[in-house]
């Protein structure tokens, strides 16, 4: 009995929480954040905006200097 009383409680203080952390953010400000994953891949953001029909500001991968290789650390 006590455990589910402590669940629930749990449960609720992590909705408070969350809800406390993102008090302050807008709708448009939460779409542009779930569409961050496609943004280094201008094919799969093109894709995604087909799709979805939301913008993805996607960013051109980095390329390689003449005479330099990319290194993977």
């Amino acid at each position: 009995m006590w455990e589910m009383i402590f669940n629930l409680v749990a449960l609720i203080c992590l909705y408070i929480a969350v809800e406390y952390c993102l008090r302050g953010q807008s709708r448009d400000d939460l779409d542009e954040a779930s569409l961050i994953p496609f943004a280094d891949d201008p094919q799969v953001a093109r894709r995604v905006e087909l799709a979805t029909g939301k913008q993805v500001k996607a960013v051109a991968p980095e390329q390689a200097k003449p005479g330099w290789g990319n290194l993977d650390v």
